[in-house]
C-alpha cells in the first residue's frame, strides 16, 4: 500500500478525533463568527508530487482557507434562503462519507440504501400531510428538482403531441405558463431544450400580491384549445412568499388538461405550520413538486426532494431510463432511481434527511417553522419602529423585503449601507428587487436564530442607515 495511505489508514482514530474537535471548535464559534467575508486571491497551490498526508493536509487548509470561509449556517446568514445544520443533520451527513453507497435499486441488487431514501420519502409525504400516491428521490437542489419534474411534464406534454420526446427530440416548440417563476425553473427550461423564452407570464393578483390571477390562468386554459400547456406555480415566492391559490388550481385540474408542477422550494414547508398549512391546500392534486431541504428543513447543501405523482411513473421511466444497459437490468421490472432520476452516481443523499426526521419530529419542524415566522415579523415591525428601514411588502411568512424610507430610498444609497453591513459581517443579506423598487431582503430559515440576533441586525442598520427620511 502507498505510505501515505497506509499511514492514514492505521491512524484514522486520531485523524478523524483531529477533525471532530476542529469541528466543535467551529461550532461553538458560529454565533460570533464573520457571516460575510471579502473574497481574496488565492495562491496557487503547487501539486505535492508525494502527498502530505491527511493530517498536515488538514492543517495547511486550516492555515490556507479556514479564516476565510463565512458562518453561512449561522443564525445571522440571511441572504438566499439558506438554513444551517442540525446536530442530527450533521451524523446523517458525516455518516453519508463513511458509508459511502451509490443508492439506487429498491429491490437490488446492492444493498439497503435506495429503501432508506423510499423511506425517507414516505416520512416527507407524512410531514406535509401529502397522500401516498407521490413517488419521490432526493437530487441535489431546487434546480435539480424542478428538472426533474419539469423533465417528466416534456414526456407528457410530448405524449398528448403522438411524441416521445426523450427520445426524438422536441419537434414542436412547448408552452410554459407561470406568473412568479424562480430563475432555477426558467434555467431549467433552458436545459431541457424547451427554452426559456417559451413562458407565458400570467398576471398578477391586484395589490401587493405575486400571486397569479385565477380568472387570468382560466382564461389561457380555456384558449389552449388541446394544446399542452405545463403550468409552474409558486409555493413561496422569493421576495414575498406569497402562495398561487392551490385549491382554486386543484378545481381548474378538473376541468381543463395541463401539467401541474409547484415549486415549494422553501415555502412546502409551511405545510408543518398548523397556522400556515391552508397556503398549501389542494397541492396534493399536482403532478409534481419540488421542495428543497438544505433551506427549511436544515440539512447541510446538497439536498432538494421531487415528488412525482405514480400515475407518471411510466413516462417518468420514458425520460430517464438508460435504455443501453442491459447490465443494469429491465427499466420496467423494478424501481430503480437509476431509471426514476436524472443522475445514474448517487451519494445516499437522504440520510441527512432521515436522521432530522426521526431525531426532531413533526413537532420540531413545526417549531422551526413558526419560530422563523414569528422571528421575521419582529424583525419587520423593529426596522419600522426604529430605524429608517421599512417593509416594501407584507412579511407574509419568514422573508422580509425593505428599503430605505422616503427621499433615501435610491440605489446608491441602498449600496453603500450593503457595502457597509457586507463588511462589518455581522449579518448577511442580499440585494433584490421589488415591483420596480431596488431593495434589501432577509430570509429566515436558520434554527438556531433568535431575538438576540434580530437586537444585532437592527442596531447594524442603525450604524449605516443613510440620508434624511420623510415619514
Amino acid at each position: 500500500m502507498y505510505p501515505q495511505l497506509r499511514h492514514d489508514k492505521e491512524n484514522i482514530d486520531h485523524l478523524l478525533s483531529a477533525i471532530k474537535e476542529k469541528a466543535i471548535n467551529y461550532l461553538g464559534q458560529l454565533d460570533e463568527l464573520p457571516v460575510n467575508r471579502p473574497v481574496p486571491e488565492l495562491t496557487d497551490q503547487p501539486m505535492p508530487e508525494n502527498g502530505i498526508g491527511l493530517e498536515a493536509a488538514l492543517e495547511h487548509f486550516y492555515k490556507q482557507h479556514f479564516n476565510k470561509l463565512s458562518a453561512s449556517a449561522g443564525p445571522r446568514y440571511w441572504g438566499f434562503v439558506t438554513g444551517g445544520a442540525t446536530p442530527a443533520a450533521i451524523a446523517g451527513d458525516w455518516l453519508t462519507s463513511v458509508f459511502d453507497q451509490n443508492t439506487q435499486s429498491t429491490t437490488g441488487p446492492g444493498d439497503i440504501s435506495a429503501l432508506i431514501e423510499s423511506e425517507t420519502i414516505s416520512l416527507m409525504l407524512e410531514l406535509f400531510g401529502l397522500p401516498p400516491v407521490f413517488c419521490g428521490g432526493f437530487v441535489t437542489g431546487a434546480t435539480m428538482a424542478n428538472f426533474t419534474g419539469l423533465a417528466v411534464a416534456r414526456q407528457w406534454a410530448g405524449q398528448q403531441l403522438q411524441q416521445d420526446i426523450a427520445r426524438d427530440g422536441i419537434t414542436t416548440p412547448l408552452r410554459i405558463i407561470s406568473a412568479t417563476p424562480h430563475s432555477s425553473a426558467i434555467k431549467t427550461l433552458s436545459m431541457l431544450g424547451i427554452g426559456s423564452n417559451n413562458i407565458t407570464l400570467i398576471k398578477c393578483m391586484e395589490g401587493n400580491r405575486e400571486a397569479m390571477d385565477i380568472a387570468a390562468l382560466e382564461t389561457i386554459l380555456a384558449a389552449a384549445n388541446g394544446e399542452p400547456l405545463i403550468l409552474i406555480s409558486s409555493g413561496g415566492t422569493v421576495n414575498t412568499v406569497d402562495f398561487d391559490d392551490m385549491a382554486a388550481i386543484a378545481l381548474l385540474k378538473k376541468k381543463y388538461n395541463f401539467w401541474w408542477h409547484i415549486d415549494a422550494a422553501f415555502g412546502g414547508f409551511a405545510a408543518c405550520s398548523p397556522a400556515h398549512r391552508h397556503l398549501l391546500a389542494g397541492w396534493e392534486d399536482a403532478d409534481s413538486i419540488t421542495v428543497d431541504c438544505h433551506k427549511w428543513m436544515n440539512v447541510p447543501y446538497d439536498s432538494a426532494v421531487y415528488f412525482i405523482n405514480k400515475k407518471h411513473s411510466s413516462i417518468q421511466v420514458q425520460t430517464f431510463q438508460n435504455s443501453n444497459a442491459p447490465y443494469l437490468g429491465d427499466p420496467l421490472e423494478s424501481f430503480s432511481y437509476l431509471n426514476f432520476g436524472p443522475e445514474n452516481s448517487r451519494r445516499l443523499r437522504a440520510l441527512p434527511a432521515w436522521f432530522s426526521l426521526m431525531a426532531y419530529g413533526r413537532k420540531g419542524f413545526e417549531w422551526i417553522v413558526d419560530n422563523n415566522i414569528a422571528i421575521a415579523q419582529h424583525f419587520a415591525q423593529r426596522l419600522e419602529a426604529e430605524t429608517t428601514f421599512i417593509p416594501v411588502a407584507p412579511t407574509r411568512l419568514n422573508v422580509v423585503c425593505f428599503t430605505l424610507k422616503g427621499d433615501g430610498n435610491n440605489k446608491e444609497n441602498i449600496n453603500q449601507a450593503l457595502a457597509s453591513l457586507n463588511e462589518a459581517g455581522k449579518i448577511f443579506i442580499t440585494p433584490t428587487t421589488y415591483k420596480g423598487s431596488y431593495c434589501l431582503r432577509a430570509a429566515f430559515v436558520n434554527w438556531q436564530t433568535n431575538e438576540r440576533d434580530i437586537d444585532i441586525a437592527v442596531q447594524e442598520l442603525k450604524r449605516v442607515q443613510i440620508g434624511r427620511h420623510q415619514d
